[in-house]
Order: C-alpha cells, then sequence, then structure tokens
C-alpha cells in the first residue's frame, strides 16, 4: 500500500496539461493507479487525479458507495478513467458545493454541467463511454479539469460561495483534506 502525499494549490504540476497515456497495462501505469487508489481511500476522496500526487499523466479515479464529505450524493461506480474526453449532453448548469484535496479546509459553488458523456480508457485500454449526470457528472469534470491544470477555484462564478469549510459550514464536522 503505497499512500502519495497530495499537492496542495501553488504546486507548478497542478497547473499544467496532462500527458496522454500511451501504453496500457504496464507495471508503472498499474502501479500509479494502486497507488491513487491507496492514496484516495486514507483521505476518504471522491476522486483523484494523477497530477494531484505528482504524475503528470491523463489519468483520474473517482467513485464511491457514499462519501462523509458529500453525503447527500447518491452512489458513483469506482472508475479508472484514462485519457478522457467530456461532451456535455445539454447546456444545463447547476452550481454546487466542491472541495479538493489539493485545496485543503476550503469549499466553493463551482457550476457544472449536469448531462456529461465522458469517454476514454480503463487502465488495460479497454474503451470506457458513459452517459451520467448529477454528482456523478460532478465529479468526473472535477477530476478531469485537474488534467487540463484547472483546480475548481478558477471555476468559482462569485467568490462569496467560497471559503473555509469551517466557516461555512460551523454545524458540520470538519473533516481534513
Amino acid at each position: 500500500m503505497a499512500i502519495r502525499p497530495v499537492l496542495k494549490m501553488g504546486e507548478p504540476l497542478l497547473l499544467e496539461v496532462a500527458s496522454q497515456v500511451e501504453q496500457f497495462n504496464t507495471s508503472e501505469l498499474n502501479e500509479l493507479i494502486q497507488d491513487m487508489q491507496d492514496t484516495m481511500a486514507s483521505l476518504n476522496g471522491a476522486g483523484l487525479a494523477a497530477p494531484q500526487i505528482g504524475a503528470g499523466l491523463q489519468v483520474v479515479i473517482f467513485g464511491f458507495k457514499e462519501n462523509q464529505r458529500y453525503p447527500d450524493a447518491g452512489e458513483v461506480p469506482f472508475t479508472v478513467l484514462v485519457n478522457p474526453q467530456l461532451t456535455p449532453l445539454s447546456d444545463e448548469m447547476e452550481e454546487d458545493w466542491e472541495g479538493c484535496l489539493s485545496v485543503p479546509g476550503l469549499r466553493g459553488k463551482v457550476p457544472r454541467y449536469t448531462h456529461l458523456r465522458y469517454q476514454g480508457f480503463d487502465q488495460y485500454g479497454r474503451v470506457i463511454d458513459r452517459q451520467v449526470d448529477g454528482f456523478h457528472a460532478r465529479v468526473a469534470q472535477h477530476e478531469c479539469d485537474h488534467l487540463q491544470g484547472i483546480l475548481y477555484p478558477m471555476r468559482i462564478r462569485d467568490f462569496r460561495t467560497f471559503g473555509f469549510a469551517d466557516v461555512l459550514f460551523p454545524e458540520q464536522a470538519v473533516l481534513d483534506e
């Protein structure tokens, strides 16, 4: 079990466009994905992108049965998504609260497409092509933003809806990120 430190906002790698994965099912790729799973699980995250743990590759993972950070979110199937492409399926967007392991202790309202198609590959090179909505669509967009060098605060439209979680939500227990 290898748990890697999560890079924090300000680290240059988090602002770069990640490189596409050229070969699937390699020991290096499988080890990276295992490290991502271990790291995400240890931090009770909803998802994680490879750049967050220092690997500038287009790899994201996401999914959970339930998550303490997002108690109202439905189950999201565990997914390894390599070289993703996102296509909005409508113009409808919704603002909702997001946090990030790379932006610890903060929350902000971020607009995201409500209906989305994502395509790419799993770690073995098998095609993934899904149409999703709700929180599943939100988490896929959030994680794939990391591959383009975008952190969620860059998408916030109204900075009155951005701040420290313990201030914004004093009635909720704050989980370390």
